[in-house]
């Protein structure tokens, strides 16, 4: 794979990571704190949403997994999947006045169709991957890529958000998101036209269609998969929460919502640097170092900005720091777990006779919105139990119980992502090149 189809990949992940980023960062206090929806029903819808993708992501995965056509199986689902998310983003983000019941209605269908048609681009996309190269240091690099490109996206739409719908809007948020909303999904549409349009798969297996049956027996007999999900699922459930109370965390306890695009630069800035850097680290250091290296950096970030609101003590530098901590481990997190889902479609290919790239990448679409879901859903549950009221002063106890709920709870979760890792992922580099040898010894 040369550079220039690399580059081309990467355009996709750019622009799917603008919309992602703007449904993960602000679909929760858009409806919420500007429509005024309960962000109880919000975080049960999302959570809802979320376990209708549990069903619906893996058969996505099967569909792509056997689709046959002149343009490979990847590429016709991609564009499919843009054009219709682009279309469900702009009717989100422009809810029209309804009653809040009709709201209510609206809002849930429109997020639902989000998921499903957000499904339909990504598991393609980054099913990708494994049939892009079958070398594993090559994998890492275009994963780098990739991960990068969606990390510029995912922060400059996180950062641009909050002072461009200000100005959009002239005052009136609802039409400001509204309008950023349209300009996100032509950006989307064009970038991911580049990666359709340029990038090819390099490596094919002819095999036998999946049928449903098959599905789920690939999905719950890949052990290692299993493990990566819930370390996924952990880790990034710990990382959302933080990043879905930001605004209310700048808005309410800092007192300077527009510090919260600040912060959040900063935080994209070391995502972004960890992710670049991933491929030095890797030449050093094992992926259990880089693991473990990554959960005790976020976790340190953690503990600074809970002092830091425990002692009243928000000093912009030290906020920004904490976050900086936070935010490299996730950028780490970000290339690894890709890496290791895409070794986990040799281990499966080895142990049960099929290659399965879009099912096993069905996973990674599905986790990722399985945490944000959850995350939302706690978020929500948690500012209902700590009397959060949208537009209003908060009492010293809501604060307070807002900083455990962003600050201490990840750490928990953070954990236990470290332990499922450390006691049952085991496919090093001497392991899957085992797999790999053997595999080639069967062809």
């Amino acid at each position: 794979m040369d550079k220039k189809e690399k580059f081309y990949y990467g355009a996709g992940a750019l622009g799917k990571d603008l919309v992602y980023g703007f449904v993960a960062g602000y679909v929760l206090f858009f409806l919420n704190d500007i429509l005024g929806i309960n962000a109880l029903f919000l975080g049960t819808l999302f959570l809802f949403a979320r376990a209708f993708d549990a069903l619906n992501d893996p058969i996505m995965g099967m569909v792509v997994e056997n689709t046959r056509s002149k343009f490979g199986k990847f590429r016709p689902w991609i564009l499919i999947g843009t054009v219709l998310n682009a279309v469900v983003i702009v009717l989100l983000f422009s809810a029209p006045d309804l009653s809040m019941p009709m709201l209510k209605i609206y809002v849930s269908i429109l997020y639902i169709l989000w998921g499903v048609t957000y499904t339909l681009m990504d598991i393609p996309y980054w099913s990708m991957i494994p049939a892009l190269s079958i070398v594993q240091k090559e994998r890492e690099n275009i994963a780098v890529i990739a991960r990068v490109c969606a990390g510029i996206g995912f922060t400059v739409v996180t950062v641009a958000t909050v002072p461009l719908a200000k100005l959009l809007g002239q005052g009136n948020d609802r039409t400001g998101y509204s309008l950023i909303g349209i300009i996100i999904a032509v950006l989307f549409v064009l970038l991911m036209s580049l990666t359709v349009k340029n990038v090819k798969e390099h490596v094919t297996v002819e095999q036998d269609k999946v049928s449903i049956k098959g599905l789920f027996k690939l999905l719950l007999s890949n052990d290692q998969l299993m493990v990566v999900m819930v370390t996924v699922v952990l880790f990034n459930v710990s990382t959302y929460i933080t990043t879905t109370l930001g605004i209310y965390f700048f808005k309410y306890d800092v007192k300077n919502e527009v510090l919260y695009s600040v912060f959040a630069a900063v935080a994209g800035l070391a995502q972004i640097m960890a992710m670049m850097c991933f491929p030095l680290f890797s030449k050093k250091m094992s992926r259990k170092q880089i693991f473990i290296s990554g959960v005790s950096v976020s976790i340190l970030g953690y503990l600074g900005l809970f002092s830091a609101g425990q002692f009243d003590f928000f000093s912009i530098p030290f906020l920004f720091v904490s976050g900086f901590f936070i935010f490299v481990g996730l950028g780490l997190m970000n290339i690894l777990t890709t890496a290791m889902l895409a070794d986990t479609v040799e281990y499966g290919e080895w142990k049960l006779g099929i290659r399965s790239e879009s099912i096993v990448f069905s996973v990674q679409t599905f986790v990722v919105k399985l945490a944000s879901a959850v995350s939302a859903f706690i978020v929500g549950l948690g500012l209902s139990i700590i009397g959060f009221v949208p537009d209003i002063l908060q009492t010293a106890t809501t604060l307070a119980g807002m900083r455990v709920l962003m600050f201490l709870v990840p750490i928990f979760g953070l954990i236990l992502s470290l332990i499922v890792y450390m006691k049952r992922y085991k496919i090093d580099a001497e392991f899957y090149n085992q797999i790999v040898g053997e595999l080639d010894l069967r062809e």
